[in-house]
């Protein structure tokens, strides 16, 4: 029989075996420890802390409503840490989530870094994987033919989010929420 403890992570509450909190209590202040990125070390280890309790999410059902010492390593191993380097906490398998189908999902956002007025043609292109240019040339066509142009780039400038954390332009690069990801873009601001 094993001790259960209540963990608030990401702004979610979970239930976990104490050995799973140990391990990821390890993981985290590994991961803090070898960051070393100053001011940004609070906002990158909130936005590792949302991805965990993400995949946390994903992985509880209900017939598994306990984080286990499992589910700590696969998540972990599948984040690793800032320099690049699997995380080797209790050697869990990063393959495994790789090929049980886990990737990562392109999001639409209004993308920062290639932006002319608020970045909806980018993040659009973006998005549907295609060149930016010629996003852009289709909004100008549907202005000059009518309003429609106007009216989509408007609507599309107020719902979508500009990406502004460097999990979301992890999400709009459809590149997958690790810690060496989410290092790319702490320093990108």
């Amino acid at each position: 029989m094993k001790k259960v403890v209540n963990v608030g992570i990401g702004g979610r509450s979970f239930a976990m075996d104490e050995d799973a909190y140990t391990s990821l209590k390890k993981y985290l202040n590994a991961f803090r420890c070898q960051s070393k990125l100053g001011i940004q070390s609070k906002e990158v280890m909130d936005d590792l802390e949302e991805r965990i309790a993400e995949l946390f999410s994903e992985r509880i059902n209900k017939y598994k409503d306990v984080v286990d010492i499992q589910m700590v390593d696969s998540v972990t191993a599948q984040l690793g840490m800032p320099d690049g380097e699997p995380y080797n906490g209790t050697g869990a398998d990063p393959i495994s989530d790789i090929l049980s189908g886990n990737r990562p999902t392109r999001k639409f956002y209004r993308n920062p870094f290639n932006k002319s007025i608020a970045g909806v043609c980018s993040g659009l292109a973006q998005y549907l994987n295609v060149d930016t240019l010629l996003v852009r040339i289709i909004f100008v066509i549907a202005l000059v033919m009518g309003s429609a142009g106007f009216w989509i780039y408007i609507i599309l400038w107020i719902a979508a989010p500009l990406a502004e954390t460097p999990a979301q332009k992890c999400e709009l690069f459809g590149l997958p929420v690790t810690a060496e990801n989410l290092m790319k873009f702490s320093s990108n601001r």
